[in-house]
């Protein structure tokens, strides 16, 4: 019988919660689903609660995954892919940048227990500023760069692809389109490479209606905080099972993800384990990363891509002054 997959998430929030609720829905693997205790309330045990809600679904969705919450790190041991999540949701007003040194921290002590107790996992990144995080983890754990990955892309090419449809008045499912760069403003995307079930989509709509699309993409996690008051959940939970679905069924998928780059696309060329993790088509199987697809892009492309480069670096630039160790 082969054994069943073991997937963590840390941070039981939100986006932790449906995780865990959509992981366990597919029959990804068995879930542990770990945060911290509540100083106020240390009668109160979350986790363990989310995760005994989740299995009473089981009966009614039809699935079979056992879901431990808890709040002991020895509990992850053996995970095959661990999710983190952990970290302050955005709230309105406020950048992702903002949250780099509150987040950093809070990622940092994370990653000493992942490296501790799962020294085998692939560790996908969700909590912003996520290009900055993604780094911490990958210095912290000391991990290959291709068993560290960001969850980004898939969510922000989910966003694009969804106000094109909406302008379209197509079924999503027709569309294709990618996303390269930073997670958040800076992300670059390729109309020039977007199409409809195979039509070019700047056949179909006239240049400054795919504009708006771009720019709604760019600020959509903005838009949603305005609209509820903190960051959204369902849509990152979706793009980030996703991405764990083909790593542990190893399914080859290319999925924008956040992935360390060097000489591609021009991030930190000739500067050998000095790259960053920008948002870049990947290959997900069981090792994780497994290749990262590049190609030409043009003299527009480039320059977008460039400063989005640019704004990573100035990130992680942060997170080196505030731990000069991680530099």
């Amino acid at each position: 019988m082969m054994r069943r997959a073991k997937i963590s998430v840390i941070g039981a929030g939100n986006i932790g919660g449906e995780c865990a609720r959509s992981l366990a829905m597919k029959e990804l693997g068995d879930v542990v689903l770990l945060d911290i205790a509540n100083k106020d309330k240390p009668e109160l045990h979350m986790p363990k609660g989310k995760a005994l809600d989740l299995a009473c679904c089981g009966p009614v969705e039809g699935f079979d995954a056992r879901i431990t919450g808890t709040f002991d790190y020895a509990d992850i041991e053996g995970s095959d892919v661990v999710v983190v999540t952990a970290g302050v949701p955005r709230k309105p007003g406020q950048s992702r940048d903002d949250l780099v040194s509150i987040n950093s921290g809070i990622v940092k002590s994370v990653a000493e227990n992942i490296k501790k107790f799962a020294p085998n996992a692939i560790v996908i990144v969700v909590s912003n500023p996520l290009d900055a995080m993604v780094y911490v983890m990958w210095k912290v754990t000391g991990f290959p760069a291709h068993r560290v990955i960001g969850q980004a892309g898939a969510l922000d090419v989910a966003r694009y692809k969804t106000f094109l449809a909406f302008e379209l008045g197509v079924s999503v499912e027709d569309i294709q389109g990618l996303l390269l760069g930073g997670h958040g403003d800076d992300m670059v995307p390729l109309p020039n490479r977007t199409s409809v079930n195979g039509i070019p989509v700047t056949d179909l709509l006239p240049a400054e209606k795919i504009q708006a699309c771009v720019d709604r993409a760019k600020v959509g996690g903005g838009e949603i905080v305005k609209l509820m008051g903190t960051s959204a959940w369902y849509a990152p939970s979706a793009g980030t099972v996703e991405m764990v679905e083909a790593i542990v069924r190893d399914k080859k998928r290319v999925i924008a993800s956040a992935a360390y780059c060097e000489d591609q696309f021009g991030v930190a060329p000739g500067q050998k384990g000095k790259g960053y993790f920008v948002g870049v088509p990947a290959v997900l199987g069981a090792k994780g990363v497994e290749k990262i697809i590049t190609f030409k892009l043009d003299d527009t492309e480039k320059k977008f891509m460039d400063e989005s480069i640019s704004h990573v670096r100035d990130l992680v630039g942060v997170v080196k002054r505030l731990y000069p160790e991680l530099a």
